[in-house]
Parts: C-alpha cells; structure tokens; sequence
C-alpha cells in the first residue's frame, strides 16, 4: 500500500471529527434528494395554472439539487479542512 494511502487512512481512523463531516455531507445529500422527490412529486396545479406544473416542478426541482450539491460540497470541504488540522496532530506533519 502507498504511504499516502496509509496515511491518509490513519488519520481518518484516528479523526470522528472527518468522519462526521463526511457522513453529515452524504446524510444529508440523500435527504435533499429524497425530500425533493417527495415534495416535488406531489406538487400539482390546477384550474388555468394546471399547464405550468412541469415548468415549476423542474424549476422546484432544480432548487433541491442545488441544495443537495451545496451540502455535500461544503461538507466534503469541511472535512478536508479538519483532516488538514487532525493530520498535523496527530502525525506532526
């Protein structure tokens, strides 16, 4: 195995702070997805606006999975940033 490899591993074994992060990121990735399939899912128009339910389901749509990629990014970067600190402690690199 490589030694970045190794190490990295390592500090995500020694790190719950990361771990966290990146198991809130995923969380709640999947919980966006799955609130917007469900609320979208549902939303329907009637009377004369019943024609604009496809073109403001996208759009609601479009909002939750903007939603989903911003947690999981700034998850994902919280967790490289608290890798970087418990790197330095716990390997003094």
């Amino acid at each position: 195995m490589s030694d970045w490899l190794e190490e990295i591993l390592i500090v995500l074994a020694h790190s719950p702070r990361t771990q966290f992060a990146v198991a809130f990121g995923v969380a709640s990735f999947v919980g966006f997805i799955l609130a917007g399939e469900y609320f979208v899912g549902r939303f329907e128009l009637h009377g004369m606006l019943a024609p604009l339910t496809g073109v403001v389901r996208e759009h609601l749509w479009s909002r939750y999975d903007h939603a989903a990629w911003g947690a999981l990014v700034s998850s994902l970067l919280l967790a490289v940033r608290l890798y970087r600190k418990d790197r330095t402690l716990l390997l003094g690199v």
